[in-house]
Parts: C-alpha cells; sequence; structure tokens
C-alpha cells in the first residue's frame, strides 16, 4: 500500500519537481495550495494544472488572506524588486519575503496530514538557490519536524513520526531542472514570475524570473515556459 503524504504545491518548478519525486517513490500525493493574497492567480492556475499532471489524489486549494498582514512585495502595496544581480539575490532577505509563510503553509499541511493520517509532507525548499529565504534553510526544516512530532495528538501517542520530505534542499537550480527533466516533469505547467506583465506574460527580470533563467541555461534545458506564457 502506498505512503500517504500531503504536497505543498506553489506552481513552481521545486514543488513541481518534489511532487513527481515523491509520486515516483511510490507516495499517495494530497496537493495543498493556498490563495494567500498574492499578486496574481497564474500560479495556482499553475498548481492545478500539476496537480492533475502528477495524478495527486485530491487537491486542496486554501484561501487564506495575509494581505491584511501585508509586509511583503507579494502581499502588500510594496515594489517587487527588479533587475537585481545574482551577487544581490543572494545576499541579505528580500522584499519578497512573505512573514512566516513556509510555518503557515506547513501548519496547515501538518493538520491536514493527521487528518489523514499521512506520515509526510512534502515541499520543495531548496537553501542553494532560494532568494535568501529564511524559511527554507535545514535548520529550519529539522526544527519544524521537531515542533511537529511534539505538536500532534499522533506524535504524541507514538502511532506516528512526521516526516518533512524535501528532495531538492541541497541541490542548485540547475539540478533541479535535470531532477526534473529526467523524471518528465512538464515545466510548460510551471510559473515563477511574481510580478506578471499585463498580458499575463513573465515580467523575466524580478529575483524568480532571474533564477529560473540562470537555471535552466545552467542544466543547459531550453525553457519551455517562456514559449507557453
Amino acid at each position: 500500500m502506498s505512503k500517504r503524504a500531503v504536497v505543498l504545491l506553489s506552481g513552481g518548478i521545486d514543488s513541481a519537481t518534489a511532487a513527481a519525486m515523491a509520486k515516483a517513490e511510490g507516495y499517495q500525493l494530497h496537493a495543498l495550495t493556498f490563495r494567500y493574497g498574492q499578486r496574481h492567480a497564474r500560479e495556482v492556475e499553475s498548481a492545478q494544472r500539476i496537480a492533475a499532471a502528477v495524478g495527486t489524489v485530491r487537491h486542496l486549494i486554501l484561501d487564506l488572506d495575509l494581505r491584511q498582514i501585508g509586509g511583503s512585495a507579494l502581499t502588500a502595496d510594496i515594489p517587487v524588486p527588479k533587475g537585481r544581480g545574482l551577487e544581490e539575490i543572494g545576499s541579505g532577505i528580500p522584499l519578497t519575503y512573505v512573514p512566516a509563510r513556509n510555518t503557515i503553509f506547513l501548519s496547515y499541511a501538518l493538520a491536514w496530514a493527521e487528518v489523514i493520517d499521512a506520515e509526510d509532507i512534502v515541499l520543495g525548499v531548496n537553501a542553494i538557490d532560494y532568494s535568501g529565504y529564511p524559511d527554507c534553510r535545514p535548520e529550519y526544516i529539522a526544527a519544524f519536524e521537531r515542533m511537529a512530532n511534539l505538536a500532534t495528538k499522533a506524535g504524541v501517542e507514538g502511532r506516528s513520526k512526521l516526516t518533512l520530505y524535501t528532495p531538492l534542499i541541497h541541490l542548485s537550480k540547475a539540478e533541479i531542472i535535470r531532477r526534473g527533466a529526467a523524471i518528465g516533469v512538464d515545466f510548460r505547467l510551471t510559473w515563477s514570475c511574481y510580478d506578471p506583465t499585463p498580458d499575463g506574460r513573465p515580467c523575466r527580470t524580478c529575483d524568480s524570473c532571474i533564477l529560473r533563467e540562470k537555471g535552466f541555461a545552467e542544466a543547459g534545458i531550453p525553457d519551455p515556459g517562456l514559449a507557453a506564457s
């Protein structure tokens, strides 16, 4: 019998690849995506396509309006940084960091995992090409996993031990793209841009677009998402 897992799907390259890797390892996937007040709905649409392509048992989309909290260029009236160099992108925590986002998302994933008796939560965090987000680091993942097993009925009763499955955490974007391509991830379905143009195309100048372009270039693979956007 396949093990159940909750997979956080953002619609991007990393979450799509992590989901496909988990599926290939025999996990029965229950996908979770958030409409959290981000600037556009395109990434949610991409997550829906990825969930269908991977073959998830269910895809739950939750509404959670983080605009009421703000504090990020993705959820408040703060300009998205554009045209930054790779050195600048790699230093400091950018304005696109959404306060406590991964902690909030993982808390919902933890609750759902407990309800459906899933022992794993799959997420595509990565600690190399990760734009400086503090909640993508291995130390954070280890700390949340410890907390999860202290905070749940299943953990306290010793019936199961929850694991955060992070197969990409030590990979570069290029390595992630190569892994995804090798197992058939359709990158045309993915979306990376923080701030699309008015006609719905990637801006190609935000940090996420720049890291995506760098990743495909270093992987030696053309980006099919540009043609599909």
